[in-house]
């Protein structure tokens, strides 16, 4: 399917970027600019470290159509206070704060805080319930404890949830589809050696796909190896787009419903 030209500015949602990040400092205002001209007419920032949730904040606050959610990144779970449930459900009371997150498991270069990390999962899948906002999980290297703390923690109460960047295995995509969660679609999916990860997206239901940047992360083609950023998401949900054999149109609107009835206080 042809990327749209930039005059039509389809809507479409950038569901999980870093807005905080030292590499926007220059050009945060601008860059929010950009995203909306290309059609992103909402885009949710995410805190991966709690002290760091007022400039979180502050960004959302001070932004139309930007929403944020906090949490403490697996990455970062033995170098920071572990966070608690009273903590997370607090900072929920902000009007644009919409998720719980990121946390998850990465075993790729922390798997010495495996059960720290596991320990903190299991502390924001509370909060979720708790809030009834959705769990923003990040899973790497780490798919059968994560399927299993998942599947576990949704049969003593439900939760809603979404696979962030999902670059994982065919098993814990289905494990998670099983729940009801979602995947979301990255810059990966449209590297050119993904050929893999785009069936196990094909495989899934068209209702439960999210298109996201991780900017400044995983730009897509043709800008990957750059700085990445919210209006990159466009060329993600081509690709995207292509998959499912929808128009860009189709699939911009399908995942921007699909992210309003995930993410329920930033519906537009």
């Amino acid at each position: 399917m042809p990327f749209p030209d930039a005059g039509e500015a389809v809507p479409i949602v950038d569901s999980h970027c870093h807005l905080d990040f030292p590499n926007f400092d220059g050009d945060r205002d601008d860059l929010i600019a950009r995203a909306r001209s290309a059609g992103v007419t909402r885009m949710v920032t995410i805190c991966t470290k709690l002290r760091a949730e007022p400039q979180v904040r502050a960004i959302a606050e001070a932004h139309d159509g930007v929403f944020y959610a906090a949490g403490t990144h697996p990455m970062s779970v033995a170098d920071e206070p572990m966070a608690t449930v009273d903590d997370l459900v607090a900072l929920a009371a902000h009007p644009k704060f919409v998720g719980i997150g990121e946390t998850g498991l990465d075993y790729h270069y922390t798997a010495e805080s495996a059960a720290a990390q596991q320990e903190s999962l299991r502390i924001h899948i509370e909060a979720a319930r708790r809030t009834r906002l959705p769990l923003i999980i990040h899973a790497r290297d780490a798919d059968e404890d994560m399927a299993r703390i998942l599947t576990e923690e949704h049969r003593a109460g439900a939760y809603g949830c979404v696979m962030h960047c999902f670059s994982s295995g065919a098993g814990l995509a289905q494990a998670a589809l099983n729940l009801g969660f979602y995947l979301s679609m990255s810059g990966i999916a449209a590297f050119p050696r993904s050929s893999e990860l785009r069936e196990i997206f094909t495989a899934a239901p068209l209702d439960r796909i999210l298109v996201e940047t991780d900017a400044p992360y995983l730009a897509p083609p043709p800008h990957r190896g750059k700085r990445n950023e919210p209006a990159f998401v466009t060329r993600t949900a081509a690709k995207g787009a292509e998959v499912f054999g929808l128009s860009y149109a189709e699939f911009a609107a399908q995942t921007s419903a699909n992210f309003d009835r995930l993410f329920t206080k930033a519906a537009a």
